[in-house]
């Protein structure tokens, strides 16, 4: 606080985006004349209405919800700056931005619908047990030359990829798009987002941007505001840039991975001495890996929550298809990499289009519940997962993963059966939106030869 107020004397900073995410990921939230919030807001906080976390991506209060709804009023809750999540937002002019907690208005605590509150509540699981979590993210996205605005007029078809061939790892192909790459890159770094690399991916267009690993709940705070800095690049270049698991049909899907591990007392609890087929690892690894396998079902919906998220699980597309593990590699749906300190169980399930909060929230959950139940991972799996017919598919639409959802025990007693409600009560929505759409496939299907 010390150092904005300083920046503000200075005038280097004269606005404050005071956000907090909704269940889609993005940000809500209003700015702050930046004297303002250091006189006020930065320990008030502000108001916002709760309808918010129940709108549709239209904006469009949902009906339905106990939480909240029209008999109710649609009040106010609470948003309360997070302020260790303060920092310089280098992509907007004078600007700063700080993460909120979301608030009972009466009684101050957390609402428990909100998914950054999901993810405390399994850190503090976490937490009552001796561990600490770290996390990462790697996410990928396509670019395109068309500006969002001529992107929308086109209604999203016939746009231009920044790049013409597949470059995956491809210098001179990401060469010709690295004014947008390295200025996200550059802005991340000065907002104190530390930033590993960036690469080619197996799309025309397609990148990865990858930041450094970090507790759990920061990672999600960087991989939310990683997306905001990247749209917002895109849209002051006259470019786009797009988080859809599986944007056409003909090209790879954009996925985000995640990376966890567990640590007690400043060690790796994942480093041990047993031989878990040719990984020497502890029994808090083994039992935390097969309570992540085995719960990820009815955890689906938090990996892959759209209609187009089911689009990207196709064999031999770098997505998972079935649920198996290995030491490195890639048609398994759960990958175990690096050794000693650096030991870690990678998720390839997630798309790019998950809200980080959620995702992660659900991973640590069902790697929680296998250590408290001492759940055992199946065998390792040694070949092509693609091929392997006798392994059980992940959820393939969200229709399936929904109800998986909504039947889960395990769902109700470690998020709650008020969270449970919500957010089947918003993958519902999602689904019946789709239902009774009528789309450019039918027409160009029906429309002449019914």
């Amino acid at each position: 606080m010390d150092e904005l107020d300083a920046q503000v004397r200075a005038g280097a900073i004269d606005t404050v985006l005071v956000m907090f995410t909704d269940h889609y990921g993005r940000f809500m939230g209003k700015r702050f004349d930046a004297e303002f919030f250091v006189a006020d807001a930065a320990r008030q906080g502000t108001h916002a209405c709760n309808y918010l976390l129940t709108v549709d991506m239209e904006m469009e209060p949902v009906p339905g919800y106990r939480f909240a709804n029209w008999e109710r009023g649609y009040g106010d809750f609470h948003l309360v700056p997070d302020l260790s999540t303060l920092r310089v937002a280098s992509w907007l002019d004078r600007s700063a931005l700080v993460l909120c907690d979301v608030m009972d208005e009466g009684t101050h605590a957390l609402i428990p619908v909100a998914p950054r509150s999901i993810l405390r509540r399994q850190i503090e699981r976490a937490a009552a047990a001796g561990y600490e979590v770290k996390a990462a993210s790697e996410l990928e996205y396509y670019l395109f030359s068309n500006s969002y605005h001529d992107a929308d007029r086109k209604r999203f078809t016939d746009l231009e990829p920044a790049g013409w061939y597949i470059e995956d790892y491809h210098m001179l192909q990401g060469s010709r798009a690295d004014a947008f790459h390295g200025a996200a890159r550059r802005h991340l770094k000065a907002s104190g987002i530390p930033v590993e690399n960036s690469k080619g991916e197996w799309g025309r267009g397609q990148h990865e941007l990858n930041v450094q690993y970090a507790d759990i709940l920061t990672m999600a705070d960087r991989h939310a505001i990683y997306k905001q800095c990247l749209k917002e690049i895109a849209d002051q270049m006259g470019l786009s840039v797009t988080f859809m698991a599986k944007f056409a049909p003909d090209v790879a899907g954009s996925s985000s991975h995640i990376h966890l591990s567990l640590w007690r007392g400043g060690e790796n609890a994942f480093v041990g001495d047993e031989q878990i087929g040719p990984i020497q690892a502890s029994p808090d690894f083994r039992w935390f890996l097969g309570g992540w396998l085995h719960f990820l079902p009815e955890m689906m919906v938090f990996n892959a929550p759209t209609i187009n998220s089911y689009k990207r699980y196709q064999a031999g597309s770098w997505a998972p298809t079935r649920i198996a593990w290995s030491r490195d590699n890639r048609t398994a749906g759960f990958r175990i990499v690096g050794h000693g300190k650096s030991l870690r169980i990678e998720s390839r399930v997630p798309g790019a289009d998950c809200n980080p909060y959620l995702v992660l929230a659900a991973a640590l959950a069902a790697g929680l519940e296998g250590i408290e139940q001492r759940i055992e991972p199946p065998a390792i799996f040694e070949g092509d997962v693609y091929a392997a017919q006798h392994l059980p598919r992940v959820p393939m639409s969200l229709r399936d993963a929904t109800d998986l959802f909504e039947r889960s025990d395990f769902a109700g007693r470690v998020f709650g059966a008020d969270v449970v409600e919500h957010y089947t009560h918003f993958y519902r929505t999602e689904q019946a939106m789709f239902d009774n759409a009528v789309t450019d496939w039918e027409r160009r299907r029906y429309f002449e030869r019914i």
